[in-house]
């Protein structure tokens, strides 16, 4: 999907051709190779615990979405309806989601310290303010290594992407490739993830021999770390093999894929689902063309009438599978968006009190933290930022957040130590 005309432009934005070729490298590399982890999957136990993080790309507003303020200088044209949560209402684009409200809670005093689409990013899913000479990990790296392990049976840390984006490779950080994201774009199978139809099984099996031979004895006198992993890639790829259906959604009935609905996005978050419930630690789907600098308010009718209903049969899909209870799910931004309305009824970058959405696992349903004054321009209750948002993801799902990683054999906490989790939306 193409970004659109209203987006600011920035570096962020734009499609790389260095960003391309590494994320077209990776999935096509990936065959087998790009996937890191074992074989035919058991079921999935009931209680493994899984994140799906859906990223509202570009930024979405917080008025038109979970803290609108109708009738105020900055309200803009819509109304806050009620949700199946007394007393807490939400922006009439959303009206399925308002319905499951009891499902989520909501944290409307973020402040995550930058208006920047790539610093954003980053800090929203490192959960660390940059510092120099050290990369952290994403959430998705950190929940890979944490949940899935090293001997997982699927990749642990796959991004579905809409169109033909790329995706980062850098994200798993000190943890190593092999918990770096696995880039799906436009939630279709990386192209060479099945035998080639001239190549037969017996054959593929040789080829695989000889490999395995090789990479042993390369291993007995030259192991290193760049060795093992990639040795755990082909592995892992093996085991993917086997569950190449799980990329399949036409596997799932008419009456699934209509709930979703017809659309990119409704079969994203359908793949999500599926490859969650194939053993995946964390999936993240991203929802591009938020950064709507100009037209605010037309493009969100149009993005979040794309979102709402599939978000919603989503959540009662995972609800009636009994998934819920052990996926946690995130709705967030790399920003919000300007409660002042500018020259070209658009809204421009924000993040001093925007909003997060979080559900399911070790989450309360129906929670609301912190508040924002009249208008929206300021927090007036309960300032949190990302780093206090890492920590409550990860306790949510029964990890310890000051827990250390051990790089070059130096203890790096996992969390933010100067930071918490927001303890009133836990469970």
């Amino acid at each position: 999907m193409p970004n659109a005309k209203y987006a600011c432009g920035s570096a962020a934005h734009a499609v790389s051709r260095r960003g391309f070729l590494a994320a077209a490298g990776a999935t096509a590399a990936l065959g087998p190779a790009g996937f890191a982890a074992p074989g035919s999957t058991a079921e999935l136990a009931r209680n493994q615990k899984r994140v799906l993080v859906i990223f509202l790309a570009g930024g979405v507003s917080q008025l038109e979405t979970w803290d609108p303020k109708p009738g105020t200088d900055t309200g803009g044209p819509f109304r806050a309806i009620p949700t199946s949560v007394t007393g807490t209402h939400i922006c009439e684009l959303l009206p399925h989601t308002a319905a499951r409200m009891h499902k989520l809670a909501v944290v409307r005093s973020l402040n995550s310290t930058t208006p920047d689409h790539a610093q954003g990013e980053k800090i929203m899913l490192t959960g660390r303010r940059p510092e120099a000479g050290i990369e952290y990990p994403h959430i998705g790296a950190v929940a890979a290594k944490m949940l899935g392990g090293e001997q997982a049976e699927m990749p642990g840390h796959i991004h579905i992407l809409p169109g033909g984006g790329g995706g980062g490779r850098a994200d798993a950080a000190f943890l190593g490739p092999q918990f770096a994201s696995v880039p799906v774009p436009d939630g279709r199978p990386p192209t060479n993830l099945l035998r080639p139809a001239g190549l037969t099984a017996d054959a593929d099996a040789a080829r695989e021999a000889l490999r395995q031979s090789l990479t042993d004895r390369f291993s007995r006198s030259r192991r290193s770390a760049a060795s093992e992993a990639y040795a755990a890639s082909f592995a892992q790829a093996e085991r993917v093999f086997h569950r190449a259906d799980v990329f399949d959604v036409e596997r799932e009935s008419l009456k699934t894929a209509e709930r979703y609905g017809r659309h990119d996005f409704g079969r994203h978050l359908l793949l999500a689902r599926r490859l969650l419930e194939a053993g995946v630690s964390y999936v993240k789907v991203s929802h591009s063309n938020y950064d709507t600098h100009h037209e605010n308010f037309d493009f969100h009718i149009e993005q979040l009438g794309e979102f709402d209903r599939p978000f919603s049969a989503l959540l009662d899909d995972l609800s009636d599978r009994g998934m819920l209870e052990s996926t946690l799910v995130v709705v967030m931004s790399e920003m919000g968006r300007t409660p002042r309305i500018n020259d070209r009824f658009g809204r421009d970058h924000w993040s001093n009190g925007w909003s997060v959405v979080m559900g399911g696992a070790g989450i309360k349903g129906g929670a609301v933290v912190g508040r924002t004054n009249a208008n929206g321009s300021t927090i007036a209750d309960r300032e949190v930022g990302p780093w206090h948002l890492f920590h409550t993801y990860l306790r949510a799902v029964g990890l310890d957040p000051e827990r250390n990683f051990h790089p070059n054999q130096r203890p790096v906490p996992v969390a933010d130590p100067r930071a918490s989790a927001i303890s009133e939306i836990l469970a």
